[in-house]
């Protein structure tokens, strides 16, 4: 019944075991956990949308714009 699942990391593809001894599951180390994270930041990485204009696009610091 204790089913090892192993998982790819999503920013190497090395193997991970899942489980709580794999505490940066599903990456491997802090490192590709943190490659990650920052390619969400530099928006390298967004979830699609089926609009093509975000809330973002019509946004804008003047208020008269």
């Amino acid at each position: 019944m204790n089913e090892i699942i192993e998982v790819s990391c999503p920013t190497c593809g090395k193997k991970v075991i899942w489980g709580e001894n794999s505490p940066y599951r599903p990456f491997c180390c802090k490192r590709c956990q943190l490659i990650d994270l920052g390619e969400w930041a530099d928006e390298e990485k967004r979830i699609a949308s089926q609009s093509d204009i975000s809330e973002s696009d019509t946004w804008s610091e003047n208020p008269d714009d």
